[in-house]
C-alpha cells in the first residue's frame, strides 16, 4: 500500500486521524498520492501534485503499482471540464466533476492501472501552455460554489482551493495554500495596475495572508467568499457593493503570467 489513487468523486483529507478531524484538502478523482504513514484504518498520505500531507480513510484508498505511479508523475493529464461527469466501464459509473484528473486520457478513455475507463466529456489539452484568457475564463466555471474550509470541488471550495483548481485546469499547478501561493509570480505595486489573471492576497491584523482572488477587467476579482463571487478590488481591499462593506485587506499582489 505504498502508493494509491482517488477512484471515488473526490475524497476528503484530513488534518487527523478522525472523521470529526478539520478537512484540510481533497483528493480529486483520478489524483494519485503516496501512503507514507498508516495509523489503525487511517493512511497519510502525499498528494503527487502538490506535494500535501493528511490523512485519509483506508476505504476510500485505492492501490496503484509504484510503476504506474512513476508514470502518472511523469505525464500531464488532462483535466475534466464539464461540470459533472461520469466515467464508467462495464462494472462502474463514477461521478466526477471539473477539475477531475483524466489520467492518460485519449480522447475517450482514461487508464488506471491495468483498468480502463470511459470519458465521453469535455476535458483540457494538458499540452497547451497556460494563459490569463483561459484562467480567467475557467474561473467563471466556479460561480456561485459554495465555501467550503479545505474544498477544491464545485460543490464546495475554499479561496485558496478555488485558485489552485483554476491554475491547475490551465496547466499551472500552484501550491494548495494562500500563504503559500503568495510565493508565486512578481508584485504588482498597485490595484490600479492589475491584470486579468493576476492574483491579489489579503492578510489579518498579525499581518498573515488569509485570503486570496483573482484579479479579471476593470479591477474586478473573482474569489471565494460564502461563494464563488464577483467583487471590486482597490487599495484598501475587497468591496463588497452588495452589502456596502469591505471583506478583506489588501496584502499584495502578484502576477503569475510575465
Amino acid at each position: 500500500m505504498n502508493y494509491g489513487i482517488c477512484l471515488l468523486s473526490l475524497v476528503p483529507m484530513r488534518a487527523d486521524t478522525s472523521d470529526r478531524s478539520e478537512q484540510v484538502t481533497q483528493v480529486l478523482f483520478g489524483e494519485c498520492y503516496e501512503v507514507v504513514n498508516q495509523q489503525g484504518n487511517w493512511l497519510c498520505v502525499q498528494l503527487a501534485s502538490d506535494g500535501y500531507k493528511g490523512w485519509i480513510d483506508y476505504k476510500q484508498h485505492t492501490p496503484v503499482s509504484a510503476q504506474y505511479y512513476q508514470e502518472w508523475v511523469e505525464a500531464k493529464h488532462p483535466r475534466a471540464m464539464d461540470l459533472v461527469q461520469v466515467v464508467s466501464n462495464a462494472q462502474l459509473r463514477i461521478p466526477v466533476g471539473i477539475g477531475s484528473y483524466l489520467p492518460f486520457f485519449d480522447g475517450m478513455n482514461i487508464r488506471i492501472n491495468d483498468d480502463v475507463y470511459l470519458y465521453n466529456g469535455r476535458a483540457t489539452n494538458a499540452a497547451l501552455p497556460a494563459t490569463t484568457i483561459q484562467v480567467t475564463k475557467v474561473a467563471f466555471n466556479f460561480l456561485k460554489a459554495p465555501y467550503q474550509w479545505g474544498g477544491k470541488s464545485i460543490f464546495g471550495l475554499d479561496c485558496s482551493g478555488f485558485v489552485q483548481q483554476v491554475f491547475g485546469i490551465c496547466g499551472y499547478q500552484l501550491p494548495r495554500d494562500a500563504y503559500q501561493q503568495v510565493a508565486h509570480g512578481e508584485e504588482v505595486h498597485f490595484a490600479t495596475q492589475t491584470l486579468p489573471g493576476d492574483l491579489a492576497f489579503f492578510s489579518n491584523e498579525e499581518g498573515r495572508i488569509i485570503h486570496v482572488g483573482l484579479m479579471l477587467e476593470g479591477q474586478q476579482i473573482i474569489h471565494a467568499h460564502g461563494e464563488v463571487r464577483v467583487d471590486t478590488l482597490d487599495h484598501n481591499g475587497i468591496y463588497q457593493a452588495d452589502r456596502k462593506r469591505y471583506s478583506h485587506k489588501l496584502r499584495i499582489i502578484k502576477r503569475i503570467f510575465s
